[in-house]
């Protein structure tokens, strides 16, 4: 729909005389005005849709940076029907007359830039937010979307799906990687484009609704229950989640090093998964020693019902894991990524191997340290697969499609280069190259180049061979 104020035109007069000089007039106050309404006389351009992201190219959008997101959702799971309002509070990289949101389906109901109405404009996924004023570089600007629907299930180019997934007894998983959360809330929808947020869902009583961070309140009227998140560390939207459900909490626990737990179970998988959640702090322990300290202030896991998802992920502060799905390396990989992908966030999704290959990689360093195979041997037995494997299908850094953002390439090979660093440059130095990492660039984004620079620059030589041949070479390397 389109919301943008009508055009004014010249009225038709008694004679043309009049008629022409009334449309003088007014061409004239409309050019004064389209220059003096900007703040500072600025004429702004629109912010593109976009990143030009080479895997996603029309995620994410220019000419802004979030500072802030909060969200108020209602959800009535009788019906299916939520109801939204987002206030996103941004800061313009340039002069701007207009911008677009990322948001996929719904009904937007009103908009507002710095509390006045904003001319709405849909164009598929795309919402574009017209001000009144233009936004000048370097102006903090408040956009308000007001909306409601369906939330709907997005398929993503591998066929995994994603969004707004309704599961039994009333529940929902919001879940966002790498497009799903333009389903259920408007935003800047890239990774390099991280913010605070504060998450506010409404739901009928005797269900439970967690999110990313910290539970700040909880209150009950007429039947239903609000719970209000709320974020302090910066996220990517991809991480962002919703769990809808009858839930089990334990909000009791806290790790070794004082960091709280809130672990939300669903009730009909709590017996077959009490022994693993009962790890989680061993496993955080453990991986604080290896990776450093926990970037965020909880952590968690929500375990849902089988087949909630089709999948684990790593969504921030407490990974969302379906019994179909919940196992104790699948733990240790999840709760990994809030080093490798929640704090430290790639730059595009080309990145994505520094996401997943360290997060394969704490698997076999898990195992290795608890009386499994090694990190060697766990790297012998994927070398020892045949040219024709799909691990060798594309390098790790440079997965050719959408689809392929997932795959195995990326996760394993992506390990196995991980595992090749460690080789070069020797256990201890290795320990303190990724401690250093995880460090050096908490809460922030990192590229591939970033990081082979950072390595490069800790070994004090070049790691051209672990480079040119495992992350950047085509097919399976001669020799492992």
């Amino acid at each position: 729909m389109d919301r943008r104020p009508e055009r004014r035109t010249a009225p038709h007069g008694r004679g043309a005389h009049r008629a022409r000089r009334t449309r003088l007039a007014a061409v004239a106050l409309l050019t004064a005005l389209a220059v003096t309404s900007c703040t500072g006389g600025v004429t702004g351009t629109p912010g593109s849709s976009g990143t030009r992201d080479e895997l996603f190219p029309k995620l994410g959008n220019d000419g802004y940076d979030v500072q802030h997101y909060s969200l108020d959702l209602d959800y009535d799971p009788a019906t299916g029907h939520l109801k939204g309002g987002a206030t996103i509070i941004a800061r313009a990289t340039k002069d701007l007359s207009a911008f677009d949101l990322d948001f996929a389906g719904m009904d937007v109901e009103a908009a507002t830039v710095d509390d006045k109405p904003a001319a709405v404009n849909r164009a598929g996924d795309e919402l574009t937010l017209r001000p009144r004023e233009d936004l000048t570089r370097g102006k903090t600007f408040t956009a308000y979307v007001r909306y409601s629907g369906r939330p709907k299930t997005i398929t993503d180019p591998d066929g995994s799906e994603e969004g707004w997934l309704k599961s039994r007894g009333g529940g929902v998983l919001a879940l966002g990687e790498p497009t799903g959360s333009m389903a259920w809330f408007p935003s800047n929808n890239h990774p390099r484009d991280k913010a605070t947020y504060d998450i506010k869902v409404t739901v009928p009583d005797g269900l439970q609704a967690v999110s990313n961070g910290e539970l700040a309140s909880k209150a009950s009227d007429k039947g239903r229950t609000t719970f209000s998140w709320r974020v302090k560390e910066p996220m990517a939207t991809y991480l962002a989640a919703v769990a809808i459900g009858p839930y089990e909490i334990d909000d009791k626990g806290m790790t070794k090093s004082g960091i709280p737990i809130y672990n939300a179970v669903d009730p009909g998988v709590k017996e077959q998964t009490a022994e693993v959640v009962a790890q989680l702090p061993d496993v955080i322990a453990w991986e604080e020693q290896n990776f450093g300290p926990y970037p965020f202030s909880s952590t968690g896991v929500v375990v849902a019902p089988e087949k909630a998802s089709g999948y684990a992920l790593e969504t921030q502060n407490r990974p969302v894991i379906p019994l179909d799905h919940f196992d104790l390396s699948t733990l240790v990989h999840e709760l990994a990524h809030q080093w490798f992908g929640d704090s430290v966030t790639p730059a595009t999704w080309r990145d994505m191997w520094l996401n997943e290959g360290f997060a394969q990689y704490s698997e076999w360093l898990w195992s290795e340290d608890h009386g499994g195979s090694t990190a060697q041997q766990h790297f012998d037995e994927e070398y020892a697969k045949d040219d024709g494997d799909e691990i060798w299908a594309f390098p790790p850094a440079a997965p050719p499609t959408a689809a392929d953002v997932s795959g195995r390439p990326v996760y394993v090979r992506g390990a196995m280069v991980v595992h090749k660093i460690r080789q070069a440059v020797g256990d201890e130095k290795f320990l303190t190259l990724v401690r250093d990492w995880t460090r050096t660039h908490r809460h922030a984004n990192a590229s591939t180049e970033e990081f082979t620079r950072f390595v490069d620059d800790e070994a004090g030589h070049k790691l051209s061979d672990v480079w040119d041949i495992w992350l950047h070479g085509d097919g399976k390397p001669e020799t492992p």
